[in-house]
This record gives C-alpha cells, sequence and structure tokens, in this order.
C-alpha cells in the first residue's frame, strides 16, 4: 500500500484517498488526516508511514494465511522505542480506530495482540503525559519518596480515564515503574543522594552491610564513595550481586594474589588492577569492581579479559539494585512480567534517565565490546531474571 503522505513540521498526514477502504473509523481518519502524528518521540516512532504508507501485517508477514483474516487486515502505522531500537509494532484496527503492539515478523505462525491504547489520539496523550511527568536525562525535580507516588498517581489517572481499571500493560508499568527514577536527586560528590535508609526499607536492615575506615583498602582514596559505603551500605544479597562478607575488600592484584598464583595469572589482569577494589560477584567469574581513585563501577570478566562499564558510580549501583528489588515487589501484584519484553525495555528506560553510561553501549574502555551487564540481564527471558 503506497502512499504520498506529507511531513508538515514533524507531522504525517495523510490523505482521505489514501487511506481508502482501509481505515473506517471516523475519528481516526480525522485524526490522520487533520493533526496527524508525529515523526518520532521517546518512546513512539511513525516515521515508517512516511516512508512506506501505510501497511497491513499481511503485507509484512509475507506468507500470512494461518493467521486470522482480522489479523492480517491489522495496519502497522509505528514502532514503540527503546533506548537505540524500535520494539514491538503498533498495530491500528481501522474499523474501531483501537491500538495494539505486536512483534510482526515474516511467516508467523501466530500474532499476539497486546492492548495499547483505546484510539490513536488516546495514545498520543498516553505518550505525553509519560514524557512530561517522568523524568528526562535532564532530571530536574523534585525527588524523593512522595513524588514517586505523586507522578504514579497522574500517570494511572491519564490512562484509567480513557481504558477504565483495564489499563494496558504498557502503560501500567509506565505508571508503576518510571517514576522510580525520581526517588533520589542529585548527590554530594556522586550522581545520586539516595534517601536515608532507602536501602534498609528495601532490603531490611541486617540485609545491608556497612564498611568502616579499617574496611578500606588505601586504593580506595574516591572519599564520596567511602562515605557512602560507611552511611549507606549495600545489601549483601542484592539478588544480581553478591557482595563479598567473608574478606576484606581488596584491589583486584591483592584479591588473585589471596587466591593464588595457580587461580589466575597476574599478568593477565587489567593495567589498572592495582586501584581497582572487588566488592563481590556479578555472574559466575565476573567481579564488581568499583575504580578507588574516580569511584566508577565497573565488571571484570576473567573469561573475556574485559572490563565494561557497569555504573557511574556507587549511588547508581544502588539504586539500580534497588530498582530490580521494587521492581519484583511491584511484579507479584501486578504481573508486569507477562508482558517480559515490555518491561525489560520500561526498566533499561528507567535505569538510562539515571544512569545513562549503564546502558549506552559505546565501546567506553580499551578491549570494551559495549556489551552492557543491565540491559542484557533486563532482556534475558530464558534466564528470566524479572520474574517475580
Amino acid at each position: 500500500m503506497s502512499t504520498t503522505d506529507t511531513e508538515i513540521d514533524g507531522t504525517i498526514t495523510l490523505s482521505e484517498d489514501e487511506l481508502g477502504p482501509f481505515v473506517t473509523h471516523v475519528g481516526t481518519r480525522n485524526r490522520l488526516t487533520g493533526p496527524g502524528l508525529p515523526h518520532d518521540d521517546a518512546l513512539l516512532a511513525f516515521g515508517a508511514l512516511r516512508e512506506h504508507g501505510l501497511r497491513t501485517v499481511a503485507d509484512l508477514a509475507g506468507d500470512a494465511d494461518k493467521l486470522a483474516e482480522e489479523l492480517r487486515d491489522q495496519l502497522v502505522v509505528g514502532a514503540l522505542r527503546s533506548l537505540d531500537r524500535d520494539l514491538e509494532s503498533i498495530l491500528l484496527d481501522g474499523t474501531t480506530g483501537a491500538v495494539s503492539s505486536a512483534y510482526v515478523r515474516p511467516n508467523p505462525a501466530h500474532l499476539d495482540l497486546s492492548p495499547l491504547a483505546p484510539s490513536l489520539d488516546a495514545l498520543l496523550r498516553f505518550a505525553a503525559a509519560t514524557g512530561e511527568l517522568t523524568l528526562s536525562r535532564g532530571r530536574s525535580g523534585p525527588f524523593g519518596p512522595k513524588a514517586v507516588a505523586q507522578v504514579s498517581d497522574r500517570l494511572s489517572a491519564v490512562f484509567e480515564d480513557a481504558t477504565g481499571e483495564d489499563v494496558p500493560p504498557y502503560w501500567r508499568m509506565a505508571a508503576l515503574i518510571r517514576p522510580l527514577a525520581r526517588i533520589a536527586g542529585p548527590g554530594d560528590g556522586l550522581v545520586l543522594g539516595l534517601p536515608k535508609r532507602l536501602l534498609d526499607e528495601e532490603f531490611g536492615a541486617g540485609g545491608i552491610m556497612r564498611f568502616e575506615d579499617v574496611d578500606f583498602p588505601p586504593a580506595l582514596t574516591h572519599e564520596p564513595t567511602r562515605r557512602f559505603l560507611r552511611e549507606s551500605g549495600l545489601p549483601e544479597d542484592g539478588f544480581l550481586f553478591q557482595l563479598d562478607t567473608e574478606m576484606p575488600l581488596a584491589a583486584l592484584t591483592e584479591y588473585y594474589a589471596d587466591e593464588g598464583p595457580d587461580a589466575f595469572s597476574a599478568a593477565l589482569l587489567p593495567a589498572a588492577a592495582g586501584r581497582l577494589i572487588r566488592l563481590g560477584d556479578l555472574l559466575e567469574d565476573t567481579s564488581l569492581v568499583l575504580d578507588g581513585t574516580t569511584g566508577a563501577v565497573l565488571a571484570w570478566s576473567e573469561p573475556d579479559l574485559t572490563l565494561r562499564p557497569l555504573n557511574a558510580d556507587i549511588s547508581t549501583l544502588a539504586f539500580t539494585l534497588w530498582l530490580l528489588h521494587r521492581e519484583k515487589t511491584v511484579d507479584a501484584v501486578h504481573h508486569l512480567s507477562d508482558s517480559y519484553e515490555q518491561l525489560a525495555a520500561t526498566l533499561t528506560e528507567t535505569l538510562a534517565t539515571v544512569d545513562p553510561g549503564a546502558c549506552d553501549r559505546t565501546p567506553a574502555l580499551p578491549g570494551d565490546d559495549g556489551r552492557r551487564h543491565w540491559p542484557e540481564i533486563f532482556e534475558d527471558r530464558a534466564v528470566g531474571m524479572l520474574y517475580a
């Protein structure tokens, strides 16, 4: 289905003739021929309309005979966006005006539609409210638990006004997960200033380990990091991170020396190993380390002999562990992980508003291949880290 749609001031519109018999819903025709659709924004991408025009699922799926006729005639008008790629396609029912999302692949055996909005107008309102109320990379306030609750309630009200209590999963998680980025404002010498006792309340006071100056090796000279470890501490069991509690904190060179030369050759350690303090295990043979001079948090992989960025500093590491733990609590009630890919994308976006480097796949260190631990963990459905 080709088209000669126009783009004016970043808005894509279609003519009545281009809609033809494919869109009969009056409100939808008025939207597409009048105000139109935005080209792209942080959550929604409609640029393919300009390039390809209206296309049906049957057009994209190729041999779609196995699909029900009503699915074949769904119109592909855009895509849900994540940080660096499109996710599911946005599908429009030209008869009812309802909007859904789905992964449209060649020769599908079936097509699972996930409701997205009752109309294109509602979809655009949802995206605008989410962009306005949740944090951008600029991180302006307010912050704290009260701010999180207020933003969550306001977003829920916007969504429920159009859908009732049956809010589509994508927007339900937008209301429950994205506002969590507002839990902490800027810190003193660190990216974040986490509310006092935040980790204690989430993990239990007995599950938090705080350090004393005697616990710090000489290589740990970054004072804001030392202060955080003294005053806030870290979870002993962060679910995806196991803190070393049976041995003193040590630089990688000292850690491997204690393990013995047969365990791992010191010649294979990164050049900065003398100032990299090992905090614990991320995965088998992968250590979580922090740069004692700068406070940066990194992942050291023995199998790959590669040092990769993990978090900007100890405060954003603590936020990440808190975010994952909070997600599980929310999921136990709302079953967000039933829409796993959408949840993974939402968590990645939420973390990126607080700590962009944790999700930025641009190589940043010698030998860095761009792999980033947290987005990969979120997205690994086979491992299922996000299930409650």
